[in-house]
């Protein structure tokens, strides 16, 4: 089966992401998993998957916050992919409210049609 631009750009993406925190760089590895979330989010494996590695990245900074922001954002996730109601944009980190939707990159915006 042949992957299209989107998938192609959010596999990227998450590969990067998850190389980088293996390597311990994890603000770059969170950039690119802020990237594959408005990518992905309209997908629900991908959404999940996305907060899933949020979620990661938050163990092991220890942080509370990121952690039970994660967990929340895991389950509404994949609820408002199932039925098609997202806040565009939105990056998915505890930085940003949940429902907030955001102006998106013109190279994303691209992808996304």
């Amino acid at each position: 089966m042949k992957k299209t631009a989107l998938t192609l750009a959010y596999d990227t993406e998450l590969y990067a992401a998850r190389h980088l925190i293996h390597a311990g760089d994890l603000d770059q590895a969170f950039k690119k998993l802020e990237t594959a979330h408005v990518l992905g989010q309209r997908h629900v494996l991908r959404h999940v998957q996305t907060h899933w590695f949020m979620l990661k990245i938050g163990y092991q900074r220890n942080s509370a916050r990121e952690m039970s922001g994660q967990l929340l954002r895991i389950m509404l996730g994949a609820i408002g992919s199932c039925i098609g109601i997202v806040p565009t944009g939105n990056t998915g980190g505890t930085n940003v409210g949940i429902f907030k939707r955001m102006p998106i990159a013109a190279e994303l915006q691209k992808l996304l049609r």
